[in-house]
C-alpha cells in the first residue's frame, strides 16, 4: 500500500495595517537607525500565524476482498504512531489540527470485517511551516510584504480601507526559499490601509 499527500494550509486570515500619516515619522526613524540597521535591518510591522494545519492522505486500495476499512496511523515520532483515525472503506483522508514546529509521521492498515489489520504501509513524513507576514515601507509610497510560509502554497493578498469591502491584490506562491516579497504600488493613494493574508487551499 502507498501513501500519496497533499499539504495544505487551514485558509488563515491575518490582518494588518498601515498607515500613510506613520510614513514621516518612519522615514524619521529609518533616517536615525540607518547606520545601526545597515547590517542587521528588521522589518516595520510582522506577524506570525502558527496553523493548525491539515495533510489530506490517499492511498491505494488493498487487494484483499475482506477489507472494511483503513486505520490512519501518525505521531511526531517515527514508526511511533500515537494517533489513528479508523476510516470507512476509502482511499483518502485529511487529518487535521497539526501545527508547525513539528514533523508527523503517516502510515496506513488496512482492516479486515474480522478486525485483523495488515501491516503498515509505508510511512511518510511532513513538517508544516508557520506562516509570517512583514511590512515596510519602500519609496514613493510604496509598502512590500514579504510573506513566508509553506513551499508552494499560493496566499492571496487582499486590502481594505473599511474592514468591511476587501479586495484581492494580488497572490503569491512561494518557491524553495518559502518567501516571497510583494508590494503594493497604491499604498500612497490611502490614509489607512489594512491587508489580509489568506492560504488557497
Amino acid at each position: 500500500m502507498r501513501i500519496i499527500f497533499e499539504q495544505k494550509a487551514k485558509r488563515t486570515n491575518k490582518i494588518l495595517s498601515w498607515s500613510s500619516r506613520n510614513t514621516g515619522l518612519a522615514r524619521v526613524l529609518f533616517g536615525i537607525m540607518f547606520l545601526v540597521l545597515l547590517h542587521n535591518p528588521v522589518p516595520v510591522l510582522g506577524t506570525i500565524v502558527s496553523g493548525p494545519y491539515s495533510v489530506t492522505l490517499a492511498w491505494e486500495p488493498s487487494p484483499s476482498t475482506n477489507v472494511t476499512g483503513y486505520d490512519v496511523y501518525y505521531g511526531t515520532v517515527s514508526g511511533n504512531y500515537t494517533n489513528s483515525i479508523l476510516v470507512g472503506n476509502v482511499m483518502t483522508n485529511t487529518v487535521s489540527g497539526l501545527s508547525s514546529g513539528h514533523t508527523y509521521y503517516f502510515a496506513i492498515t488496512a482492516v479486515e470485517a474480522n478486525g485483523q489489520e495488515s501491516p503498515f504501509s509505508n510511512q511518510i513524513s511532513i513538517a508544516p511551516e508557520g506562516l509570517a507576514v512583514w511590512v515596510r515601507a519602500a519609496p514613493a509610497g510604496q509598502f512590500v510584504l514579504t510573506v513566508s510560509g509553506l513551499i508552494g502554497q499560493t496566499y492571496e493578498i487582499e486590502a481594505t480601507q473599511d474592514l468591511i469591502a476587501w479586495t484581492i491584490i494580488g497572490t503569491v506562491t512561494l518557491g524553495a526559499t518559502g518567501s516571497l516579497d510583494f508590494t503594493d504600488t497604491n499604498m500612497g493613494g490611502f490614509p489607512t490601509r489594512f491587508y489580509r493574508i489568506q492560504g488557497i487551499p
